[in-house]
């Protein structure tokens, strides 16, 4: 590969940047980065790589460019792109639902470039280009977007790309994609997030100081309402169908539950604790976790 611009420069571009330098998998990485405060980090972590002013400025020198910003900013960046890019480029993005990316490029982008969507499944609650990991994507799975225009020498060319970053590779429908993540990704973070809203409610009705008291379920959900809120307002409006099908399925669930409760249902309760902890062994088995307790690891 000849050289690659990657736009964006938080936890997941900087990764990738410390990757295909340490893989030497490009000659040259071109990196823009709009937010002074991660330009700043950039230049003090003496990251390797060429900070652009502006990203059109690499694109005639890059053959692969990897979009890391948030979902709300993709049109400005086509937008920007667009003057630039001819046909012998190949976009992907990093972005966590597809659908409302891909209307948006299909609409903006320049005929005739290259765009296949990824998604690597390496995200963490913190941002920031000095929170970046060379191997934050070894042996995850990256997602690529196969629609029915979607050339197979398209697929394997990323899907070659992914597997020199270390991930494991699975391709399916931008529909099929933004469904299965809006309940093993998008549902889980509004929770986390609506419960320590409820936390942090409660205190404030009872004036109780129950924040330091946080056993393991509050301090793990407050981990992952930890993550940038800019990132998951983007994800909540552009899946916003699928997360609105998701959270009528949890409150209806979560009301048997509490009919259970109430009525002290011992076996219909006990059905349910016992079979949602064979998810667990499942995320287990196929290597998403380890079998280890969580001791403040």
């Amino acid at each position: 590969m000849k050289n690659i611009l990657i736009i964006g420069c938080g936890l997941l571009g900087s990764s990738l940047l410390r990757k295909i330098y340490k893989k030497k998998i490009a000659k040259k990485v071109f990196v823009y980065e709009k937010s002074k405060k991660n330009i700043s980090k950039f230049k003090k972590l003496k990251l390797p790589g060429i900070l652009v002013k502006r990203p059109e400025d690499a694109v005639m020198k890059s053959n692969l460019i990897i979009i890391c910003a948030p979902m709300s900013e993709y049109k400005n960046i086509i937008l920007k792109l667009n003057d630039s890019l001819t046909q012998k480029h190949f976009i992907t993005d990093v972005g966590s639902s597809k659908l409302k990316s891909l209307i948006i490029i299909r609409k903006n982008l320049k005929k005739g470039v290259i765009w296949v969507p990824s998604h690597p499944i390496a995200g963490s609650e913190v941002s920031g280009p000095e929170h970046g990991k060379e191997n934050l994507f070894k042996d995850r799975w990256c997602i690529l977007i196969k629609e029915k225009r979607t050339k197979a020498k398209h697929i394997k060319f990323l899907s070659s790309f992914w597997k020199k970053i270390g991930s494991k590779i699975v391709t399916m429908n931008s529909e099929k994609h933004d469904k299965i993540f809006s309940i093993t990704s998008h549902l889980p973070h509004l929770i986390a997030y609506n419960l320590v809203k409820s936390a942090q409610d409660f205190q404030k009705k009872q004036k109780f100081d129950l924040i330091k008291y946080s056993a393991g379920g509050l301090r793990d959900f407050s981990r992952i309402a930890a993550s940038n809120e800019i990132m998951w307002r983007d994800i909540f409006f552009d899946n916003k169908q699928n997360v609105s099908k998701a959270i009528d399925l949890f409150i209806k669930n979560l009301i048997e539950f509490k009919k259970d409760i109430n009525s002290k249902k011992n076996k219909s309760i006990l059905k349910k604790l016992t079979q949602t902890k064979k998810v667990r062994t499942q995320i287990i088995r196929f290597k998403q976790d380890i079998n280890k307790p969580d001791f403040g690891r």
